[in-house]
């Protein structure tokens, strides 16, 4: 099924926005541990014990369970002194590879698609009370009627009035059917009506929001395990908010101990968390992370990919979810068009407003430089504030522009420039100062645009002038 122009746009910027809160602190610290690993011209038990030491003091600050960073630093330095050295790599270097190599392993490889098999099939959504199943449950649906399948949400939660209430509300904002019974307490009796309601309606997957407490306890146990029993699900998703820390580990221990869990979505890492349980996760449970829920707004709920959460963590970037971005945000005809007419030297004010816009879809500048290897360090260089604010004034300038002005910049003289500047709140001399670099910019596409042709031209040519 086909998405809306800029819902994974709007997607991958909510994704971007998480890693860049969650993990900031973090990232800065491994990056300062790199530091001396980098420097290291040879590798011994001793320098790579001291150099790893600060790694694992990072993973401890950023909440990592005490056991899940010690074994990871174990592997990390058996890895590193069993190794045959490569002569091109420097040693740091090799040494960083490994720990970017055993981080993505710690998040669990690679990204673990739902098991949607059957005809329905069921997702059962626990957790404890305010880890925000209700709402993953509506995102959740929205995720897969955007991938052609048909959801039912189902209110299992007889306990909290509101849940229900929230969840049908959820529904109709998503456009997925709610089923539920107000008045009704006993779930196994909602859970059969809503199995045949979803045979009879042509619902193939069945989302079930069960009730939680404030605490694990055995009547909330066995009351999920009667309905595990009863619906079968392919999925059992434990929402565990990362803001708790290491009592989100502790959690889903006992969950998965009692329910055997397939998978997990963090909720809320839109917030403060240090990341402490995204990164502990899989390796104390053995069940990946199979989501992360990355703010209110029902867009905000993302598949969770450890390989590129690993990268970003090390400030390697994040270059994948860039290039999908700017995918999402520029079809291909666009583009094409777009390079046909820089080409050609017949770039616009018009076509300069589309660019600018379709930037504003890649999210903040902030935001993507940090996915850019290195990005992180470039931007102690760069004035962000500064940068996003130019990029604002001259979307205001030429917005002020009539259609005709924008097309053909040539005939903006001195009234027009004085209308222009007072309707878009600058100076007449910001704006000319503008219009100069665009002119700048125009003169130079058209010099390029030359320059490829001839150099077409020469290259048709070169062939015959070998022959003999």
């Amino acid at each position: 099924m086909s998405r809306r122009p800029g819902e994974r746009s709007f997607e991958l910027r909510a994704q971007s926005r998480y890693f860049d809160q969650m993990f900031d602190s973090l990232t800065s610290k491994l990056q300062n541990a790199f530091k001396n690993l980098r420097g290291l011209g040879k590798i011994s038990e001793s320098n790579v014990g001291d150099a790893l030491r600060e790694v694992r003091m990072a993973l401890l600050e950023a909440d990592v369970n005490f056991k899940v960073a010690r074994d990871f630093i174990e592997r990390v330095k058996t890895k590193t002194l069993g190794a045959e050295v490569i002569t091109s790599v420097q040693p740091g270097q090799q040494i960083i590879k490994f720990v970017s190599d055993e981080l993505v392993a710690l998040l669990g490889s690679e990204n673990s698609a739902l098991n949607l098999s059957g005809n329905p099939s069921c997702v059962m959504m626990v957790g404890l009370h305010g880890s925000g199943k209700t709402t993953s449950s509506g995102k959740l649906a929205k995720l897969l009627v955007k991938q052609g399948r048909a959801p039912l949400l189902v209110a299992a939660d007889v306990y909290r009035p509101a849940a229900m209430d929230q969840l049908e509300t959820l529904g109709k904002q998503v456009g997925v059917p709610v089923f539920l019974k107000r008045g009704e307490t006993d779930v196994l009796k909602i859970a059969r009506e809503a199995l045949a309601f979803a045979n009879t309606n042509g619902r193939n997957v069945i989302i079930f929001d069960t009730a939680g407490r404030l605490q694990i306890d055995e009547p909330l146990v066995q009351e999920l395990v009667r309905l595990r029993d009863l619906v079968q699900p392919k999925e059992i998703l434990l929402v565990l908010d990362a803001a708790t820390g290491q009592e989100a580990v502790n959690v889903a221990t006992h969950f998965d101990q009692a329910l055997n869990i397939t998978g997990s979505i963090l909720t809320k890492l839109d917030g403060d968390a240090r990341g402490g349980a995204a990164l502990s996760m899989k390796s104390v449970t053995g069940k990946p992370i199979k989501f992360a829920g990355v703010g209110e707004k029902l867009d905000e709920f993302e598949p969770f990919h450890p390989e590129r959460m690993a990268s970003r963590i090390l400030g390697m970037g994040d270059v994948v979810s860039l290039v999908e971005r700017a995918a999402e945000a520029v079809t291909e005809d666009e583009a094409k068009r777009m390079e046909e007419k820089m080409r050609k030297g017949e770039f616009t004010l018009e076509d300069f407003l589309e660019q600018l816009r379709a930037m504003k879809k890649l999210g903040s500048l902030e935001s993507i430089v940090k996915m850019l290897p290195g990005g992180g360090d470039a931007l102690k260089q760069m004035d962000i504030g500064k940068q996003e604010k130019e990029f604002k004034r001259m979307e205001g300038m030429v917005c002020a522009m009539t259609v005709k002005e924008r097309r053909n910049p040539t005939i903006l003289n001195a009234s027009r420039r004085r209308r222009i500047a007072a309707g878009s709140g600058v100076t007449v001399t910001e704006l000319n100062t503008m219009l100069n670099k665009f002119f700048q910019m125009q003169t130079m596409m058209k010099k390029m645009g030359k320059m490829s042709k001839m150099m077409g031209k020469m290259g048709g040519a070169m062939p015959g002038m070998f022959r003999r």
